[in-house]
């Protein structure tokens, strides 16, 4: 169905009581209506949720946003679209994603990994210097799905040990150095990653014998990946006790061909796979002592794909602000996804009701518009 444009004329009818008046006291009453997303805008909750629906969604930069608004009638300037997205993700949507935070930082896991965004206006940094937006998600069994996307100028690992301030768990990622530091948390390294190390070092000649201790690495991972099929649908109890059993031997057998193997090769691409395996043993066995931890952080690599997409299409963030705005976008609509919701809906409810909603004097109305709420899962199917 197309889109429509319609315009919305609120009225209210104020009321008088005429016995007052007849007292000599005047008392006029009328009905509140509901404070608009934006102050002092036409935007409506629904326009405001179809513009980041279009561009975090569907991939739909504002300049052709632009054009397409245009075909329905309304000239609506990129720059007006811009505002609404910052104004509605500061004031609206940050909110949510920190009282997110506040839950994520209560579990005993999550995921974390990171992807490059440009943002032209940066203070104290060129235009084409790298900037990134660091994704971290709660674990697929959590009771609360939870997808945060938090914007930063750098890859330092300050970003990671600011988010995780108070968390004691598990930090499931690729073994970035940057995860290394965060205090009181233990980090379980993905064997996807591992695996794409000895891929990535595959010659095109497979005559040597040299050439082929890729093949017998992937294959010896190969099994590892076999036995958690098999156990998919168990409970992390029932997990680790088979993973002690079938999987612990093969890993110990993985590991003792590595270092037996890791100076027989003159490839310096294999010999960079050893060394990563080597380097995060510690870290790659983890998953055999906890049945919540997965073996890769294939998850988190899901939740990024949809803003890897849309950024070849949008390519960049004008400012800080932008990229920000941008980064409470995408927890909000990937959160919903993963809690099963229309992400449009969630929006539109969220436009529609938090903005008459004294959240300084009552902070714990935020939880009834969390996406795992009664009121918003009957809402926002």
């Amino acid at each position: 169905v197309p889109a429509k444009l319609k315009v919305r004329d609120v009225y209210t009818t104020t009321y008088e009581c005429r016995k007052c008046r007849a007292n000599g006291k005047s008392v006029m009453k009328s009905p509140g209506i509901p404070e608009p997303v934006i102050p002092h805008s036409y935007a409506s909750a629904e326009s405001v949720a179809f513009v980041m629906k279009q561009k975090f969604v569907n991939g739909v930069p504002l300049y052709r946003q632009e054009s397409e608004w245009k075909q329905m009638g309304l000239d609506l300037s990129r720059t007006t679209m811009a505002n609404w997205i910052i104004y509605s993700s500061e004031h609206w949507l940050k909110p949510l994603t920190d009282r997110m935070h506040e839950i994520l930082l209560e579990s005993k896991h999550a995921h974390a990994d990171e992807t490059p965004v440009q943002v032209l206006n940066e203070p104290g940094k060129k235009a084409t210097t790298k900037s990134y937006m660091w994704v971290y998600s709660s674990i697929k069994e959590s009771a609360y799905p939870i997808r945060l996307f938090v914007y930063a100028p750098n890859r330092c690992g300050y970003n990671p040990q600011i988010f995780f301030n108070g968390f004691h768990g598990t930090v499931i990622s690729d073994a970035y150095s940057g995860y290394n530091n965060i205090e009181g948390c233990v980090n379980a390294y993905c064997w996807a990653h591992a695996r794409r190390k000895f891929r990535d070092s595959l010659p095109n000649d497979l005559e040597n014998a040299e050439n082929t201790l890729p093949i017998i690495a992937m294959n010896k991972i190969k099994k590892l990946f076999a036995i958690e099929k098999e156990i998919e649908a168990l409970s992390p109890d029932k997990k680790v006790k088979i993973r002690q059993l079938k999987s612990k031997p093969l890993i110990d057998d993985f590991f003792s061909w590595c270092k037996s193997n890791q100076n027989a090769t003159a490839s310096a691409k294999l010999s960079r796979a050893f060394k990563y395996v080597l380097n995060h043993e510690e870290g790659l066995r983890q998953y055999l002592y906890d049945g919540y931890i997965p073996m890769t952080n294939s998850l988190d690599e899901r939740v990024i794909r949809p803003f890897t997409t849309g950024r070849k299409n949008w390519l960049f963030s004008t400012s800080v602000s932008g990229a920000e705005s941008s980064a409470n976008a995408y927890s909000i609509i990937e959160t919903a996804k993963a809690n099963g919701l229309d992400p449009y809906k969630y929006l539109t409810t969220i436009f529609t009701y938090l903005p008459s909603q004294d959240l300084i004097k009552n902070p714990e109305i935020i939880d009834e518009f969390l996406p795992w709420s009664k009121f918003v899962q009957k809402n926002c199917k």
